[in-house]
């Protein structure tokens, strides 16, 4: 397996150094740049072209939110994975709708983070337990709303994918379930994508959610 190349964004330089430090000893992952503010990080993230983000959201100059935001806005597909110590929902929600890879608060534990550094660097998405369950209340009642994108746009098997995929299984373990191959999955996750016109898996899970067309139980 190659490096992947992370660009570290964190405003506190003790915390910056002891997660570069750690994730350097795991000989495939390398640390290319590291930001101490917003700004920097979506500056970075052009110039470096890292394999993923790991992004803090409290920060000077440009918060997380907007930083992720405008890395959308350049159209790259960099995964970014946010580490924080906040669980609040005008944090969670604003950055998954704007295409985060994946959430997860400081508590856990170093391997629990490096498990979902490979995870997302294959096109997986990753909650913490506590942001999931934010998710599934704030979803669970919703009905389909208005818009122009309709349930019958997607085939039964990217119907079951999706709504393996909001119930937090790997591109692997929905392989494994439906009998098929991991590239299946993926080609099936690239049509879903497309038809929903978002950019992201977290995205297209948000949206099914939203409009009640998968659930999480």
């Amino acid at each position: 397996m190659g490096n992947i190349r992370i660009l570290l964004a964190e405003d506190h330089v003790l915390v910056r150094e002891s997660l570069r430090d750690y994730l350097e000893k795991d000989p495939n992952l390398k640390v290319i740049g590291e930001a101490s503010d917003g700004e920097e990080m979506v500056s970075l993230a052009a110039q470096l072209k890292p394999d993923i983000i790991i992004a803090d959201i409290a920060m000077p100059k440009l918060n997380g939110i907007e930083a992720t935001k405008q890395i959308r806005e350049t159209n790259s597909q960099v995964p970014i994975l946010i580490l924080t110590a906040y669980d609040l929902d005008q944090y969670i929600f604003p950055l998954l709708e704007a295409g985060a890879a994946g959430y997860l608060l400081k508590d856990i534990s170093g391997q629990e983070l490096l498990d979902s550094i490979y995870r997302v660097s294959k096109g997986d998405s990753v909650l913490h337990p506590t942001v999931m369950r934010k998710v599934m209340q704030r979803f669970r009642n919703t009905n389909g709303g208005q818009d122009s994108i309709s349930f019958d746009l997607l085939t039964d098997r990217e119907v079951e994918v999706l709504t393996l995929a909001a119930r937090g299984k790997s591109n692997k373990e929905i392989a494994e379930k439906l009998s098929v191959s991991v590239r299946t999955v993926e080609a099936h996750l690239g049509h879903i994508f497309t038809k929903l016109d978002v950019g992201s898996r977290t995205e297209a899970i948000i949206f099914a959610l939203k409009k009640g067309w998968v659930g999480l139980d």
